[in-house]
């Protein structure tokens, strides 16, 4: 019985282990390293990633912003999502990001697009898709997390390609990469067992062309 157990457990772990795997091996070859090798796209997703104490983009946020600007100026976007979250009247990702991009970079308000309920990697995708009608997208966010992204992104009916925002070594990088091990795992969960809840809304703009 304990051999049974051990096989069993030894199965469930390698299981376990195969979808970082897999996920990050699914994502290879949509992965580029800088703009200028972005396919074109209608439009470029940026996820969240926290702000200063001062409300400012973090240093990991605001690469994102940088190179979304870039493959917006090369012409290979025509409109910038921000997506982040503001469950909290004082905390409010996606305007930061979107004063960011008009105040910092020039970016004209009128091709940045705000969604206020991207509270998770996977509530930005599926807004994307249903609120904001994204069909194709380049994704824009750091190394360690854009096979999630992009795994999750392709998974909820969105083609998907990524843009490396990793410009400099970042604080607790390690740990930023070794939490994707879990969030992987979930991301798995979230979309083949138990579909979360997240923050549907009505139709906002049709960014898909």
């Amino acid at each position: 019985m304990r051999f049974v157990l051990s096989a069993i457990a030894a199965v469930l772990a390698a299981v376990l282990l195969m979808m970082p795997i897999r996920t990050f091996v699914s994502s290879r070859d949509a992965t580029v390293l800088s703009a200028e090798d972005a396919p074109e796209a209608p439009v470029a997703i940026v996820f969240g990633a926290g702000l200063r104490r001062d409300g400012k983009p973090s240093d990991v946020l605001r690469d994102r912003l940088t190179v979304a600007v870039e493959l917006y100026k090369l012409g290979k976007v025509k409109r910038i999502l921000v997506s982040g979250d503001n469950r909290f009247e004082e905390y409010n990702e996606p305007q930061a990001m979107h004063d960011a991009l008009v105040e910092d970079f020039g970016v004209h308000p009128g091709a940045i697009a705000v969604d206020y309920a991207g509270r998770r990697t996977y509530d930005t995708c599926a807004r994307a898709r249903s609120v904001w009608g994204v069909e194709d997208a380049v994704l824009v966010s750091q190394s360690f997390h854009l096979p999630r992204a992009i795994w999750t992104c392709e998974r909820l009916g969105i083609r998907s390609f990524g843009v490396s925002a990793s410009l400099q070594p970042y604080m607790k990088e390690t740990s930023f990469m070794l939490r994707e091990i879990p969030a992987i795992l979930r991301a798995w969960w979230d979309v083949y067992v138990w579909p979360p809840r997240y923050v549907e809304g009505e139709f906002e703009e049709d960014l898909a062309s």
